[in-house]
């Protein structure tokens, strides 16, 4: 197709009749370039609304910084489907034409407008948006709290360390979550003690988060937080702190692993199982060796392979005594 072509398509997007205009765009998904652009920016403020919706699905893919203004106010859209593709659309922009637009309209009085820009703002990583993310830390809605976190785990600058730990304190489990997790960029010694104390939040999920970032820290000063936790009255809990001992090969843990070996939820068993073969302790060869005939196939698998560590490591043990 011809630039002539192309411009009658363009003009067709002037149409009464909102089908031609749908048809339109739908032709000039595979020609539309930059003379494309502002056409279809004002097609944003079009009265139908799957008009919008393809203008916004083009602009995507021609990925030019121009249309950010406009994608911004499809945000405020009155249809759902309009607002999510516009929130769609400014994950995929990115540069400082955009950090700035997006900057510029945090202060916005839509909370979930206030989300969406945050959320456009996470894979740009520009360094000034640091200040108005640690603003946002304080927004009176929690979704907004949210993601400025994780877009801030995202920058992992250590001046927001101290800012997410006064999250982990957060009225909203979901903020609490997702600032231990936030927080498991920056895991060392000094965030140790959060994390355990983490291990006793009220909500479930936060606690279930708080277990996988101490697995992951590979500090043995989490190992008694960690053998407390087994006694959580979530299982969904249990079987991320029965993960961490094990990835931590936390010896001290064998007793009460071997004891989840009979537990009556599978998952149990087969995390119990899969700790046990980290920690290559010989003590459990007994009881896996039992669980040849559990009656979960993931439990016979976890228990075959946590034996072939554990025999492979006796070995190699032995070789080298």
């Amino acid at each position: 197709m011809d630039l002539a072509e192309t411009q009658v398509l363009l003009r067709q997007l002037s149409d009464p009749d909102p089908k031609r205009r749908q048809i339109a765009i739908l032709e000039l998904e595979d020609v539309a370039g930059i003379e494309s652009v502002e056409p279809l920016i004002e097609a944003l403020s079009d009265s139908d609304a799957v008009v919008r919706r393809l203008a916004l699905s083009l602009l995507q893919e021609l990925g030019d910084e121009r249309a950010v203004p406009g994608v911004i106010r499809c945000l405020s859209d009155n249809e759902r489907e309009v607002r999510e593709a516009a929130s769609s659309v400014l994950r995929d922009f990115r540069g400082e034409v955009t950090v700035t637009h997006l900057l510029s309209a945090l202060d916005h009085p839509d909370p979930e407008v206030r989300r969406w820009l945050l959320v456009g703002l996470r894979e740009n990583k520009d360094l000034r948006a640091v200040s108005p993310l640690l603003g946002a830390l304080e927004d009176p809605a929690a979704g907004v709290r949210r993601e400025a976190v994780i877009t801030l785990a995202y920058l992992r600058l250590a001046e927001s360390v101290e800012p997410l730990r006064q999250r982990l304190h957060d009225p909203d489990e979901n903020v609490r979550r997702v600032a231990v997790g936030a927080l498991g960029y920056f895991n060392g010694p000094a965030l140790l003690d959060d994390f355990v104390r983490a291990l006793s939040d009220s909500d479930w999920r936060v606690r279930a988060e708080a277990a996988i970032v101490l697995g992951r820290s590979g500090l043995s000063g989490a190992i008694p937080g960690l053998l407390a936790a087994l006694r959580d009255d979530f299982w969904q809990v249990q079987k991320e702190v029965i993960a961490s001992l094990g990835r931590l090969s936390a010896l001290s843990a064998v007793t009460e692993l071997l004891a989840f070996l009979g537990s009556e939820t599978s998952d149990l068993r087969r995390a119990a199982a899969y700790a046990l073969g980290e920690i290559k302790s010989p003590r459990a060869l007994a009881r896996l060796r039992e669980l040849s005939g559990d009656p979960d196939i993931k439990v016979r698998k976890a228990a075959s392979r946590a034996l072939e560590s554990i025999t492979k490591g006796r070995e190699r043990s032995e070789k080298e005594n």
